[in-house]
């Protein structure tokens, strides 16, 4: 149940990531994070009360819990949108294929945990992917109105690799949070810290936008956009990942790029260049060899 809830939850992110592409070039960045915040906040004030055998929340808790939705849930939203408007859904797909390497490497800073050879070797193939990004050119969608050719992808690259980032900080915070907070509990209070620390720039955004101008199609896909990516994905993470190790959680990572590329490629009509298809190959093996480890114990203990 806990890998199937995981699995289901990245599968999830990596489908948001390519289809936010319509809504970013719809809507301002800042003002999107803001709405999806305040979709999910009406959907969820329930989640918020605190269970009967949940202990009351320490000042160490409530600082994890607004670090959880600082790194994990606002700056990732900003990163990965602003990321995804300047760059393709494939390309930000297999950036996003790093994410297990960053989760080692926290893993290693914060929870004192070692690299192993095969990990050093994954942040390796990491690097040359995102690296080969740099090289290849912006494919157009054809679809209109997506966004996906840009002047600047190689900003978009960096973007969504600092939402690589902000995605590792959430794991490792997040295995922390749920050994003190339910899932539906730590989903809805980071949603809620994200909607208050979006809503000055939110508020600024909406005052100038013209939402009459919005297609129906879109309000409902940022209606879907809000509800996956403040509560279906965050309360499946966190239900997996509050039974499985956070090192050996990472490896179902591998969903997200996958299920970005194939929705950039399927649905927004990119196309995959050779360059690209590499980039993307080297990734994934850096997925396994990152996540392989933690699938096997020797001596008693994880190799992570």
């Amino acid at each position: 149940m806990a890998y199937g809830c995981l699995a289901l939850s990245m599968s999830l992110v990596g489908c948001y990531v390519a289809l936010s592409k319509p809504l970013v070039a719809a809507f301002p960045v800042l003002l999107l994070a803001w709405l999806r915040f305040g979709i999910a906040a009406l959907a969820m004030p329930h989640w918020l009360r605190r269970a009967p055998d949940e202990p009351p929340m320490t000042a160490r808790t409530r600082w994890l819990v607004f670090l959880e939705s600082f790194l994990g849930n606002f700056l990732f939203s900003i990163c990965m949108l602003f990321g995804v408007s300047l760059t393709s859904a494939v390309s930000a797909g297999v950036i996003m294929a790093s994410i297990p390497a960053a989760v080692a490497v926290a893993s290693w800073l914060f929870l004192r945990e070692r690299i192993t050879l095969r990990i050093g070797l994954a942040i390796l193939c990491a690097a040359i992917g995102i690296g080969l990004l740099a090289l290849a050119p912006a494919h157009a969608s054809a679809h209109p109105g997506t966004g996906a050719s840009s002047s600047m992808p190689w900003l978009g690259n960096l973007l969504v690799f600092c939402a690589v980032l902000c995605e590792a900080a959430y794991a490792v915070i997040g295995k922390s949070l749920t050994g003190r907070l339910g899932p539906k509990r730590i989903s809805s209070l980071i949603n809620l810290w994200g909607f208050v620390l979006s809503t000055p720039l939110g508020i600024w955004f909406a005052l100038q936008f013209d939402f009459a101008a919005v297609r129906l199609g879109l309000w409902l896909l940022l209606v879907a956009y809000a509800l996956a990516a403040s509560i279906w994905t965050v309360w499946l993470w966190m239900t997996g990942l509050r039974h499985i190790p956070a090192a050996q959680a990472g490896v179902f990572a591998v969903m997200l790029p996958v299920s970005a590329a194939l929705v950039g490629v399927l649905v927004l009509g990119e196309s995959l260049s050779l360059v690209q298809l590499f980039a993307f190959a080297l990734a994934l093996a850096g997925v396994f060899l990152a996540t392989w480890p933690a699938r096997r114990r020797q001596n008693g203990r994880s190799p992570l």
